[in-house]
């Protein structure tokens, strides 16, 4: 399992936003998660996880699929289905997965679940990727340097377990 870097004032995964999520990405396989305690201050209806900030973790997590094939997307159009209430206080499971790569679109999908396994919200987006020059200047503003390849940390991996 690779853990994904973070940036610094990203509302989701700026480890710096001090309003942030502050949510942690890893590869598993052909899968993107993080796993996040949602607190009372993220509640819509007492209780409950507001909506909008379901939407903005499966958004982010569905778009880091795309790091998988060291793409930089922005959304083009999400459609999110709520299936059951997530309930604050308890810890979710939010993926994303690359259905399809088609030129400069990827189509992908994502899911919140709960500990007891239920699947309480789904999301398939399309996004469109970044130009490459800008990508390269992103990686660079965000991160302090380009980012390497998934291979390159696989690699890395495999070398420090040994």
């Amino acid at each position: 399992m690779i853990k994904q870097p973070g940036s610094k004032m990203c509302f989701v995964c700026g480890c710096n936003n001090p309003i942030g999520l502050h949510a942690e990405f890893y590869v598993d396989g052909e899968e993107i998660f993080t796993e996040f305690v949602p607190r009372e201050e993220h509640q819509g209806y007492p209780g409950i996880m507001h909506g909008g900030l379901q939407s903005t973790i499966l958004d982010e997590t569905i778009g880091r699929a795309a790091f998988l094939k060291r793409l930089w997307m922005v959304t083009a159009r999400m459609e999110v289905t709520y299936r059951a209430p997530v309930p604050v206080g308890q810890k979710i499971r939010v993926t994303g997965r690359i259905q399809e790569v088609r030129g400069r679109t990827m189509t992908a999908t994502g899911q919140i679940v709960l500990e007891d396994g239920t699947v309480a919200v789904e999301a398939r987006g399309l996004y469109v990727q970044i130009p490459e020059e800008r990508r390269r200047e992103v990686e660079r503003l965000v991160f302090g340097r380009e980012i390497p390849s998934l291979e390159y940390l696989l690699e890395l991996e495999a070398q420090q377990e040994a």
